[in-house]
């Protein structure tokens, strides 16, 4: 076994520096890759939300993050009131917001 690890050392005057400069190369290139395929379409996806979530208005229908369906009525800084049918009103935080389902007719 110790023959194993001794034929696997460098011999000679070799240092084992070109090893370590490939290493770094490979690892600056999963870091690229990783930032193109995760970092970059997550960061997108939540400018998106976050723009979403600052053009709500009355009149939008909204569905939230728990299923609720609902009529925007009232809009604060951080929350919405959704008129959810037979005039029942529920308070909801705006990062609750899911998706605009339809836009406010121009009144």
């Amino acid at each position: 076994m110790i023959h194993t690890f001794l034929a696997m050392a460098p011999q000679g005057g070799q240092s084992g520096g070109g090893g370590m400069f490939s290493t770094l190369i490979f690892f600056a290139l999963i870091f690229v890759i990783f930032y193109f395929m995760i970092l970059r379409p997550q960061q997108k996806r939540a400018k998106e939300r976050q723009k979403m979530l600052d053009s709500i208005k009355k009149g939008d229908k909204v569905v939230t993050s728990g299923g609720m369906h609902g009529k925007i009525v009232n809009v604060d800084e951080k929350t919405v009131l959704l008129d959810v049918g037979d005039n029942m009103k529920l308070k909801f935080d705006r990062s609750a917001v899911n998706t605009v389902t339809r836009e406010a007719s121009a009144e």
